[in-house]
């Protein structure tokens, strides 16, 4: 499997700490700033698929991640790896930018040959 090159960007807004790297964008924020606007916060969760983490004090940060994606992972998790249950999980998943997009395989007549 080849290495992709991933850019990401790490943007300071208000309380919030924003990453957007090759999959998806991650927000990182304070206990009282999600709080404060906890229905700002999990609409994004729900409506944008966004990763929020928060940190709290003595290094007790917590990660608030959609109902669905959690249920995707969970699944994942407990299928054999060549199955197809795996194999709709790992997509849904990369749907939901929580796991990057297989790389593009050039489609040789070495490739076609391994099928006969």
């Amino acid at each position: 499997m080849g290495h992709q090159q991933s850019s990401c960007a790490i943007i300071a807004d208000d309380n919030e700490i924003k990453y957007t790297g090759a999959n998806n964008m991650v927000v990182a924020l304070t206990q009282s700033d999600f709080r404060a606007h906890i229905k700002k916060y999990l609409d994004r969760v729900n409506n944008e698929d966004e990763t929020i983490y928060i940190a709290r004090a003595n290094s007790r940060s917590v990660a608030v991640i959609s109902q669905e994606k959690m249920y995707w992972m969970e699944k994942a998790l407990q299928a054999k790896e060549d199955s197809l249950n795996y194999a709709v999980a790992r997509d849904q998943l990369i749907r939901r930018h929580a796991l990057p997009d297989d790389p593009i395989i050039a489609a040789d007549n070495d490739y076609w040959e391994q099928f006969k």
